[in-house]
């Protein structure tokens, strides 16, 4: 449960905080958007101090049905935002969040020290031997098609079972190109519903049976609004409680928009025997 980021080995073993920087107009969220460098470095200041113990730094917003942008465009973003937290802090570590290998590789080289891919590989063939050849961590994370058509590919003949066979032969694939610290994240919300969603939080601890981390992305989505009827803006509190559920069952990374919060939520767990 450790992983090189540029040197530093952190123990995963203790779970820590991803917090969510969205170099973006349209990120579902208002609040993660950071489109000038000032605001984005402001709260890269405060999640830092806060206690994350990773930035990701996304550039092509991923929600249900986000429109297409170029790869010259989603590089723009992300670039300016990675270099200038890196000079003020240097000592961060950074995730880039994108599924092109040419971001990927750009943002390494502008001083990123993991790769955060929502499709494991299958919108862009040459992504998983970037992460190999530049031995970075790479986050692999399930869905099914792009994020203009996943809405509508959420059939499953067995939920988790198919994750399943989904990670181990991208595991298999990864491991063979010689990634060697590699992180799975199931996807809430990503070619899922509402329940499926709950399905998979509720069976989460089968996943620890893959001997990777898990990163566990559930931060204000609509998972929790939708069932709750309120807004994304006021989803705090479920997101605590999702996240809460979600330690308790082995999560090793929480992606979070909240930093303190979801310190807090750590700790406390800590304290508990389970």
């Amino acid at each position: 449960m450790t992983i090189n980021c540029k040197g530093n080995l952190v123990d995963l073993s203790t779970p820590k905080i991803m917090g969510i920087l969205n170099s973006t107009p349209d990120s579902f969220y208002s609040e993660s958007r950071k489109m000038d460098l000032d605001s984005l470095l402001t709260s890269a200041e405060v999640m830092l101090k806060q206690g994350a113990t990773f930035l990701d730094i996304g550039g092509y917003s991923t929600r249900p049905g986000a429109d297409y942008i170029s790869e010259i465009e989603e590089l723009e973003r992300v670039l300016p935002a990675i270099e200038a937290i890196l000079k003020k802090f240097p000592e961060t570590l950074i995730s880039i969040d994108t599924f092109r290998s040419k971001v990927a590789a750009e943002s390494i080289e502008a001083g990123a020290a993991m790769i955060n891919d929502i499709s494991a590989g299958n919108l862009d063939e040459k992504m998983m031997q970037v992460a190999a050849d530049l031995q970075v961590p790479y986050i692999m994370m399930h869905m099914r098609g792009n994020p203009k058509t996943m809405k509508d590919l959420n059939e499953y003949e067995d939920l988790p079972q198919d994750l399943i066979y989904y990670f181990s032969e991208k595991i298999h694939t990864a491991l063979a190109l010689g990634i060697n610290d590699l992180i799975i994240d199931l996807g809430f919300g990503f070619a899922k519903n509402i329940p499926q969603n709950f399905e998979l939080l509720s069976k989460l601890e089968v996943f620890k049976n893959l001997k990777m981390p898990i990163l566990v992305g559930l931060s204000r989505k609509s998972t929790i609004y939708k069932t709750l009827n309120i807004t994304a803006e006021e989803a705090l509190n479920g997101t605590t409680v999702l996240n809460t559920i979600a330690l308790s069952k082995g999560a090793n990374i929480l992606r979070v928009h909240d930093v303190k919060e979801a310190m807090e939520t750590v700790k406390l767990m800590s304290q508990l025997c389970i």
